[in-house]
């Protein structure tokens, strides 16, 4: 959760809301991203499906499922989704997101029992200091 928070970081110094995400593969990290959806104006540049794509790109395979995603935000529903898709052993994340989130705040896409992938979830790493940095970030944008 450390590096997700680093890329996190990275991205509040760029202007972006500050979401950050690793794909970890035998206790490695082999992908890492940080939101890009205003650098690169497209809606789908969340920093868990950057680090999916990056993490394809690495292993030359969309199936991750030997892989763990680390976010430090409760994945929206196209992220969940894209989970989904890749077959990620499993989600880490840490802030919940009571507008948004897709792994039990607004609904559970990730563990929904009808989908034919259903990757573990470990929930709650680092919330408060995941939810401080998100808190801090738009205090500032509102002052």
């Amino acid at each position: 959760m450390r590096e997700a928070l680093a890329a996190a970081a990275d991205g509040a110094a760029a202007g972006e809301v500050p979401v950050g995400a690793v794909v970890v593969r035998d206790g490695a990290v082999i992908a890492r991203a940080a939101n890009r959806t205003v650098r690169d104006q497209d809606p789908t540049a969340h920093a868990e499906v950057l680090a999916l794509r990056e993490a394809s790109r690495v292993l030359s395979r969309w199936r991750l499922d030997d892989c763990t995603l680390v976010v430090t935000l409760e994945p929206c529903a196209m992220c969940a989704g894209a989970l989904v898709l890749s077959r990620v052993a499993r989600v880490v994340f840490g802030a919940w997101d009571e507008k948004a989130g897709m792994v039990g705040s607004v609904g559970d896409l990730l563990r929904h029992p009808r989908l034919n992938h259903r990757p573990e979830v470990v929930a709650g790493v680092l919330a408060d200091e995941c939810a401080a940095v998100l808190s801090g970030f738009f205090e500032a944008r509102r002052q």
